[in-house]
């Protein structure tokens, strides 16, 4: 039998916690071959050798060892070199995970000879192109074959931008009373495949969450009780980059009364020291943590806030109430019932959603994101799929 052939490209954190229980499902299956490509956008232990270490992730086949640079130059570096790798022994598909450089970068090495793309988390949409993220997303998704949403608003999101050929939908049913038998399942990327493959990140959560809970012993390190602390993230370019927006932040969490725990990401550390921005004594700001340490975080938080769209999915799926440090989030379905609030970084916003959301007790999470068999349903995918008009490749500019 021939084995399905696939290669991730990753780089990020989110992206290690979703490749996890892809890689799970790779080991169970015994007809696919899977190669990691490491990107190295994220590089230090904390942000990237110890979610593989955690999470049991297969060591990269390929780091690339690219580091941080400007977009530019990070996105170039990394699509020269993922090209080299990919050139060598092309596989059946990339698969490329969310919204980072290293996304756009695989997706665009890959596309430009002829190679399919399956975009993990394809249909998210903030509608703001002034965030580098929702470039990378919007433009991946146009480069890919096969695009595997999270949720039924993402497939949404598509369906308006003209994508026609879903296979949890109407558009594939109409397209099969005009296409022969059997082609349902060809696709190419002038004829790509939508599917609601549910959310990647609820398999990992639950695969991973035990096995927290067992392991984590930070709570007892740092003194904390659970539901006596909150959860404060900050990562984001648009927050840690404007030195207004992150003193209003800090300002409003300093100016809240409670007792906050902050992992601080390095490019927020670099931020408060280069700006001289002093949080308060009710803000304990400590190193990033794996990702084992902060699911026992957030699952003991008594709110959390957070610019991250896996932190506030996370929240969300746990039951804990939200604040989101952004005026949008492509997880819309976080914000039903007040579960999750936009704030933005007006201290003022801030502070009355932190009080909106301190009255809220733990709540249920709906079904939106999925069953938690996203990983199985992608291969499932990837193996059932047959690509047609696939070149040879490309070897110089036309």
């Amino acid at each position: 039998m021939r084995r399905t052939t696939i290669v991730s490209v990753v780089g990020a954190r989110p992206q290690f916690v979703k490749l996890a229980p892809l890689c799970r499902e790779v080991g169970r299956s015994g007809t696919v071959s899977h190669r990691i490509i490491h990107t190295g956008q994220h590089y230090d232990y904390a942000m990237s050798k110890v979610f593989f270490d955690e999470l049991g992730i297969p060591a990269p086949d390929c780091d690339l060892e690219v580091g941080s640079e400007s977009h530019g130059v990070q996105t170039g570096e990394m699509l020269r070199r993922i090209e080299e790798v990919l050139r060598k022994d092309p596989p059946d598909w990339v698969i490329v995970y969310g919204d980072t450089n290293s996304t756009l970068a695989g997706a665009l090495a890959a596309a430009k000879i002829g190679i399919p793309v399956a975009h993990v988390e394809a249909g998210l949409r903030s509608y703001r192109k002034a965030m580098p993220e929702e470039i990378n997303r919007v433009l991946t998704d146009h480069l890919s074959t096969l695009l595997l949403c999270p949720t039924e608003n993402a497939a949404a999101n598509l369906r308006k931008e003209g994508f026609s050929r879903f296979l949890d939908g109407g558009g594939l049913a109409e397209r099969r009373e005009r296409e022969p038998a059997g082609t349902a399942m060809a696709a190419s990327i002038d004829d790509p495949l939508v599917a609601n493959a549910g959310d990647i990140m609820l398999d990992a959560l639950r695969m991973c969450l035990e096995l927290a809970v067992t392991r984590s012993v930070l709570l007892e390190r740092l003194g904390l009780s659970p539901g006596e602390y909150r959860l404060v993230t900050v990562h984001r370019a648009e927050n840690t980059d404007d030195p207004e927006r992150l003193r209003a932040i800090l300002g409003a969490i300093s100016g809240s009364g409670e007792t906050w725990l902050f992992p601080a990401h390095p490019r927020c550390r670099k931020a408060i020291r280069l700006h001289g921005i002093s949080p308060g004594e009710n803000v304990r700001v400590t190193e990033p943590v794996g990702y084992l340490d902060m699911l026992v975080l957030e699952k003991n938080a008594r709110v959390i806030a957070t610019d991250s769209g896996g932190v506030q999915k996370e929240a969300y799926l746990l039951g804990i109430p939200c604040v989101t440090l952004r005026d949008e989030t492509e997880w819309v379905e976080t914000l039903a019932g007040g579960k999750n609030r936009l704030a933005g970084s007006d201290r003022g916003r801030i502070l009355a959603a932190l009080a909106e959301a301190g009255k809220m007790k733990r709540f249920s999470p709906g079904g939106a994101f999925g069953r938690g068999d996203a990983a199985s349903r992608i291969l499932s995918l990837l193996e059932a799929i047959r690509i047609v008009g696939r070149p040879g490749g490309v070897d110089a500019c036309g």
